[in-house]
């Protein structure tokens, strides 16, 4: 009776023993098993992280080289904008520069024509001139010969532009032409060889030229029509009248002076 007592008791002790090793048994391997599982799973999940994070930062480099890329084409676009308006001034300026290269082509085409045209015109001025001061009251001889005769050296000159030669012909005559209504007094000869003495000129326009020797004892003038000097004392108080004014020392007055006779017109 006993025995089959203890033996009951143990029965019972090992049914109990039998499911708690079993539930240990199975609760260590169930935390063995959980274990991989959990760090797969960080490892998984940090993998996911830093590919995001890569994936977020390449994101972020592709929208700042999209900003930069589009700020770049934005001034690119201003800078060709600039050029075309440039290109389009300097298009202007070469127009009007071409515009202005076929004015000038024209004109010296012109001005081959005018050359030709001008130069003998010009020089038929200094002939004519020449022979003025030839035929003319003979007043200021060596300076008005020397003054032609520079023009016709001049007017053999290749190194002198032609507006030059055709203003200096022009200034000759106007010297001229001045020479006609003005008063003046200066130093000369008359005569030639032994007969050859200083005096004072004296000329009125190209109306009288007169003298007086330096001692004021004779007076004279030009006579036109003989082409030659005349000796006429009996004008010395008209002559000093005149030189006083001429010279300054006098102020301007009516002057009685020799002058030649007027001559009926060559028909």
């Amino acid at each position: 009776m006993a025995r089959s007592s203890r033996s009951l008791a143990s029965g019972k002790a090992q049914s109990i023993f039998m499911p708690a090793v079993l539930w240990l048994a199975m609760h260590g391997l169930t935390a063995h098993a959980q274990a991989p599982v959990n760090d797969a799973t960080t490892a998984a999940q940090n993998e996911v992280d830093a590919a995001a994070a890569t994936s977020q930062q390449n994101i972020n480099q592709l929208v700042d080289q999209t900003q930069q890329i589009g700020g770049e084409y934005a001034r690119t676009l201003a800078e060709i904008d600039s050029l075309n308006q440039y290109n389009g001034r300097l298009q202007e300026q070469v127009d009007s520069q071409l515009a202005e290269i076929a004015s000038i082509q024209q004109q010296l085409s012109e001005i081959e024509t005018t050359n030709r045209e001008v130069l003998p015109l010009m020089d038929r001025m200094v002939q004519t001139l020449d022979q003025f001061v030839k035929a003319d009251v003979p007043f200021l001889p060596d300076e008005r010969a020397t003054r032609v005769r520079n023009l016709v050296e001049l007017m053999g000159r290749a190194d002198v532009a032609i507006s030059e030669k055709y203003r200096r012909i022009l200034e000759a005559y106007q010297i001229e032409l001045d020479y006609g209504r003005s008063l003046e007094a200066y130093d000369g000869t008359i005569g030639t060889g032994a007969d050859a003495r200083v005096v004072q000129f004296i000329r009125l326009g190209r109306i009288s030229l007169m003298y007086r020797t330096l001692d004021g004892q004779e007076s004279g003038y030009w006579d036109h029509e003989s082409k030659n000097w005349v000796q006429a004392n009996e004008y010395r108080d008209q002559v000093n009248a005149a030189l006083r004014v001429a010279t300054g020392d006098s102020a301007p007055d009516l002057i009685r002076v020799p002058v030649p006779a007027p001559r009926e017109a060559a028909r």
